[in-house]
């Protein structure tokens, strides 16, 4: 069995105080030989995996030999989605893929969602603490 490792909140808006703290995962995103460190938002409201724009740029991946998935919602509908794989490192856990919903908006977080992140780990959530905890599914 595979232990949990824990995360603490960033701070992502210190004038909102604890408003403005949140689960910000660090992660490593590979596509073929290239590799990138980046942090995603854990949002267990999100039904796929958002990757912004310019990440997928930094990793090579072409979004016109991509397909084009259904429109996203929210503030993010205005965009054209493209389907895209990668793996990801998560600390010191095997290596995973991910399916990413690679939009075409620039100033968005990187979002871990319920396909495919929440499927693939548990999260458990310390908010007064501002720590969380994840670990690959069971």
């Amino acid at each position: 069995m595979t232990n949990p490792e824990r995360y603490p909140y960033t701070t992502t808006d210190s004038t909102l105080g604890q408003a403005g703290v949140m689960p910000f995962l660090p992660i490593t995103l590979m596509l073929e030989s290239q590799s990138l460190p980046v942090t995603g938002l854990l949002d267990t409201g999100s039904s796929v995996n958002v990757l912004p724009h310019p990440v997928g740029v930094q990793l090579g991946a072409v979004r016109t030999e991509q397909p084009i998935l259904t429109q996203l919602g929210g503030n993010l509908g205005q965009f054209e989605a493209r389907g895209l794989v990668l793996s990801a490192q998560i600390g010191s856990f095997d290596p995973v893929r991910f399916v990413f919903a690679w939009t075409e908006a620039e100033n968005v977080p990187l979002i871990l969602g319920q396909v495919n992140f929440f499927m693939q780990f548990d999260v458990c959530f310390y908010r007064s603490s501002f720590q969380f905890e994840i670990k690959p599914k069971s």
